[in-house]
């Protein structure tokens, strides 16, 4: 590793136990207030990222959204985006006290349903609101939760993260881990949260639409599910206006078998998406549409 780079790893593993101990220390109005100033400041010294997402913004809405508004769902997500992270800081000391009691559950009948059918539960969701939330919320309430991560560049922030979802009960599964780790895990009925609106060539994927634009989409938990006969249901953690949470799981994702594997993963895999699609829609400033959720093409486009 080149001394710089380690200087740089340096200074940000320095800056992120600063934040764990400030945000966990300061009463959470005040990590808030910080919070959303620091948000609204990178909306502003991030212009490449700014730029994505209001051209992906122009690719979903068109026309059908001004300028104007563009920039403040971008400004807002943002926002949204730092607060959501400065909550998650403070799982570490204010979780149960805190935190827990602020999420408000719609939808608890179809977790609960799925997860008594005893083959486990892939809870579906993505990179909008909370989505740390989800999972924490799911294993503080005593059902046996488990997250797929993807190893962090840096070892000790790594750690920061583990650490982290460790005091709330989940499990973490490392993308590197064999898929016989998952298998097991749902067979004894556990529940594994997954997002699967990311564009990654590290997982195996499928170019499914997304916004009517093909969009390379995680599989593996497609799969899995089906061979084990889990439950697809997609959960997502979304911010009120009164800085609380709406926690909207929506009934089982399902499909009727075709008996061809890939056929199969492909529609179980459109659904979902659409389903993701569906909480974007309703909240557009909680989605991180700087993502580069489009980036990689289809072989037969390129």
């Amino acid at each position: 590793m080149r001394v710089s780079q380690r200087v740089r790893r340096g200074i940000t593993y320095g800056l992120a136990v600063s934040f764990v101990r400030l945000f966990n220390f300061l009463p959470r109005r005040a990590c808030l207030f910080i919070s959303s100033w620091l948000g609204l400041l990178a909306s502003r010294l991030l212009p490449r990222d700014r730029y994505k997402a209001m051209r992906h913004l122009a690719l979903v809405y068109g026309d059908s959204l001004s300028i104007e508004r563009r920039r403040t769902i971008v400004r807002h997500l943002y926002i949204n985006a730092a607060r959501n992270i400065a909550d998650v800081i403070r799982f570490r000391d204010h979780f149960s006290d805190e935190i827990r009691p602020l999420v408000t559950v719609e939808g608890l009948e179809h977790f609960q349903r799925a997860i008594e059918r005893g083959k486990g539960l892939i809870g579906i969701t993505g990179h909008i609101g909370n989505f740390e939330l989800v999972a924490a919320w799911v294993a503080s309430s005593g059902f046996k939760t488990a997250v797929i991560g993807r190893r962090m560049y840096d070892e000790r922030l790594d750690r920061l993260l583990l650490e982290n979802r460790k005091e709330t009960g989940i499990v973490n599964i490392a993308t590197t881990d064999s898929p016989r780790v998952i298998v097991k895990w749902l067979k004894e009925g556990g529940a594994l949260g997954v997002l699967i609106d990311n564009d990654s060539m590290r997982v195996r994927g499928m170019h499914v639409p997304m916004f009517n634009r093909l969009a390379n989409t995680p599989i593996g938990q497609s799969v899995l599910g089906l061979r084990t006969g889990a439950a697809f249901v997609p959960m997502a953690c979304v911010r009120t206006g009164d800085n609380r949470y709406r926690l909207i799981i929506r009934p089982e994702v399902t499909i009727e078998p075709s008996g061809d594997q890939d056929r199969d993963v492909y529609q179980i895999t459109l659904a979902c998406t659409r389903e993701i699609e569906r909480f974007i829609l309703e909240f557009p400033d909680q989605w991180i549409w700087f993502h580069n959720r489009w980036h990689t093409r289809p072989e037969s486009a390129t």
